[in-house]
């Protein structure tokens, strides 16, 4: 039985070949660190590095690539910004669809003095920005958000949320996981002082890498949360105050680097416009197909407007955990069943606490393979 693989929202996959190659090369062929060796490997290593480190400035709209940090994940960049921010005694703003990466570390900052206030969303995950003047205090310091929901694939405004912090004099925090490499971001016109990325999902690259942009006036009121040698500075036992060092401490994950590197080269060659029509017409077609199954449930939009290609249903009648093994052991299609680490989104979405089905296209699914999920769930749920 083949496998047809719909759990793109986790973690992209297939990679671009491209990908494997690149990461393959350089553990076979050069195994170096940067910022230590004065050798020639290492300073080519190196221009990768910055190399990539342009590449995702220009296609995040920032001007300047020594503001790219690089670090494991989003989750780890979301951490370094939130709690190498906020101080006892702020507030910030999120919105009801936010992901544990968000949440989590927020809750954990409650305990240090830091408060949230959640901006409402409809039953289809859109953002009721209207409702937010009223919960900003005097206190408020940031907005902290997701682009695109991991649950059900609705878009939020980034551009008049961007317009609304400025209004307010409020930091603008962005989690991209869902969007990064998917949709156009512009951080300077959409007013974004902190974008946080991960290079495993959308942008096509290998788990393990991700980072942040951050603006130079937002850099300087975050501490590290993390210090130590950064092969600049050697003489110092101080944290160095300029971009990336102080915030890039310790050996790097060149190989992840190397192949993100690889894949946004090939992100260029497609046009990320490309790659997101292609996956919203999967989209389309998956949700015309859930139309004539009346036991699914769709969450959130019903429709390819503001959204990615992420859909989430659930069965009035058969438990979705069920759902989900059936779709694997009996025609090979993998998913995610559950609460997607975002029990507020769904709470939201009213699909709380059952949880949804989730599937999420690549443009390396096929219309062969939307139809057979199809035919499946037909199978299944009828």
């Amino acid at each position: 039985m083949d496998t047809i693989y719909m759990d793109n929202a986790c973690t992209s996959f297939p990679k671009p070949p491209s990908v494997a190659a690149a990461v393959c090369d350089f553990i076979a062929n050069y195994g170096v660190n940067i910022n230590r060796g004065s050798y020639g490997p290492a300073y080519e290593m190196e221009n990768v590095v910055y190399q990539t480190r342009v590449a995702l400035s220009r296609l995040f709209g920032y001007s300047d690539c020594k503001n790219v940090i690089f670090t494991a994940n989003i989750t780890t960049s979301l951490n370094m910004v939130l709690k190498g921010l906020l101080r006892p005694g702020d507030h910030v703003l999120v919105s009801s669809m936010e992901h544990n990466a968000v949440m989590r570390p927020l809750v954990q900052l409650t305990g240090d003095g830091v408060s949230f206030d959640r901006i409402p969303c409809t039953k289809q995950g859109e953002l009721c920005l209207k409702d937010a003047e009223a919960l900003v205090r005097p206190n408020t310091k940031a907005v902290i958000m997701t682009h695109a929901s991991n649950v059900c694939g609705t878009v939020m405004p980034l551009t008049e949320v961007g317009d609304f912090c400025r209004r307010h004099g409020l930091t603008f925090i962005v989690d991209s996981a869902q969007t990064a490499g998917v949709l156009p971001i512009h951080m300077e016109d959409m007013h974004i002082d902190a974008l946080c990325f991960t290079g495993h999902k959308g942008l096509l690259g290998p788990q393990g890498i991700g980072g942040f942009i951050v603006t130079d006036e937002l850099a300087a009121r975050i501490q590290p949360l993390i210090s130590g040698g950064t092969g600049s500075l050697s003489h110092s036992e101080d944290v160095p105050d300029f971009l990336p060092d102080k915030f890039e401490a310790g050996t790097m994950n060149l190989p992840g680097i190397i192949g993100l590197h690889a894949s946004l080269n090939y992100l260029l060659e497609e046009g990320i416009t490309t790659i997101y029509e292609k996956e919203m017409a999967l989209t389309r077609r998956f949700l015309d197909g859930l139309s004539t199954i009346p036991d699914l449930l769709v969450a959130g939009k019903q429709d390819t407007e503001q959204r990615v290609a992420v859909v989430s249903v659930s069965s009035s009648s058969k438990d979705n955990a069920q759902i989900a093994f059936e779709l694997e052991n009996q025609y090979g299609i993998l998913t995610r069943v559950g609460l997607h680490c975002a029990p507020w989104a769904h709470k939201t979405l009213t699909t709380f606490p059952t949880g949804t089905v989730r599937f999420s296209f690549s443009h390396y699914n096929t219309e062969d393979e939307v139809d057979k999920a199809i035919a499946a769930l037909h199978a299944i749920c009828e």
